[in-house]
């Protein structure tokens, strides 16, 4: 076991403040990671502050790490000391379901170990995530990263760039589909950036006007405001629809947008269930669904696809001591796009 220095929230509205935990010591199969950067997602605020309910405290929020390997395990054999590594939102699952059997892990079956905010296979050790100076992971949930790009911008691909890479991929975006996005944030321009390197025609799809230029830039072909002329204009338009907003809008005009047998995937997270037409859907047979993040391997491809084609996420970095600021300014819509903690200032 070692002591480590970390930032935690003890009460639901309490802000955080720096924390001492327990890691275990590194098992046989076992990673330690010396954390160098942690993206700030919005679900980190969700659970800190229990508004999704079943929370536990104290909480160490984080799920978008990247770290160096400082020791390894006698028996593992992926990784050595020195590796640069990323952690994701999940660090075990059951391993013995069709779903993880399939490597389909975020879709586990018998019990899920996130990152933080959960518990070992055991359902009694509780994780703490990435807001501290070092954490041990199973060589198995441990993500290989290239160090051709900047570890910073690296950090919330382990979440906002796989949550929307997974979709992309599962409902084939490409050359000659049309794909929109709805949303511009943390999730939403990393599903431009990606979309457009997989060679898909990308619509930024948002209520403001002023985001056309930073949408362009991203890599978006095409930007709809979205107000209800425009919006007719519109139907019947898209193979695909990646909606990454986590506040309740009314889905029906969007799925309108969609051609025969078109899907709107859902990767945000409305505090409370959307009201959906029937209409809407059955016109042009078209789907509402739901994507999780993605297995470790395909996991690892995206890490790899990003790699290949240059791929980080827009973030300012922010020292460990401002996360209180950085949560407001979050709800605020006031970051482009992504915070990340360097934690060499914890």
């Amino acid at each position: 076991m070692s002591q480590t220095n970390a930032y935690a929230a003890q009460a639901p509205t309490a802000p955080l403040a720096p924390f001492q935990l327990e890691r275990r010591a590194a098992g046989p199969h076992d990673v330690q990671i010396q954390i160098l950067y942690c993206g700030v997602c919005h679900s980190d605020v969700h659970q800190a502050r229990d508004e999704w309910g079943g929370s536990t405290f104290p909480m160490v929020p984080g799920h978008e790490i990247v770290g160096r390997v400082t020791e390894v395990g006698r028996e593992v054999g992926k990784f050595q000391a020195g590796d640069l590594v990323g952690v994701g939102c999940m660090v075990d699952t059951c391993r013995t379901c069709p779903n993880c059997q399939d490597g389909l892990e975020q879709y586990c079956e018998t019990h899920i170990s996130f990152t933080y905010n959960s518990t070992l296979q055991d359902r009694q050790t509780r994780t703490h995530g990435g807001y501290s100076q070092q954490i041990v992971v199973d060589e198995n949930y441990v993500l290989r990263v290239s160090d051709r790009l900047p570890l910073a911008g690296v950090a919330p691909l382990l979440c906002a760039g796989i949550t929307t890479y997974s979709p992309l991929k599962h409902w084939q975006a490409g050359p000659g589909k049309r794909v929109g996005v709805v949303g511009l944030g943390g999730l939403g321009h990393m599903a431009v950036k990606l979309g457009a390197a997989m060679g898909a025609e990308i619509t930024v799809l948002s209520t403001s006007p002023a985001k056309e230029a930073d949408a362009r830039a991203l890599g978006a072909h095409r930007f709809v405001v979205t107000r209800d002329a425009a919006l007719k204009q519109e139907r019947n338009y898209f193979d695909l629809i990646i909606n990454t907003v986590g506040s309740n809008i009314d889905l029906n005009p969007y799925l309108t947008l969609l051609r025969l047998d078109g899907t709107m995937v859902m990767v945000g997270l409305p505090p409370t269930p959307p009201q959906v037409g029937i209409f809407p859907l059955v016109g042009q047979r078209r789907r509402l669904a739901g994507s999780h993040i993605g297995g470790i391997a395909e996991t690892q491809e995206m890490l790899d696809f990003c790699a290949e084609h240059g791929i980080v996420s827009d973030v300012e970095v922010i020292p460990m001591s401002y996360i209180n600021e950085a949560y407001e300014r979050m709800l605020r819509s006031d970051v482009k796009y992504r915070f990340v903690i360097d934690l060499a200032t914890l």
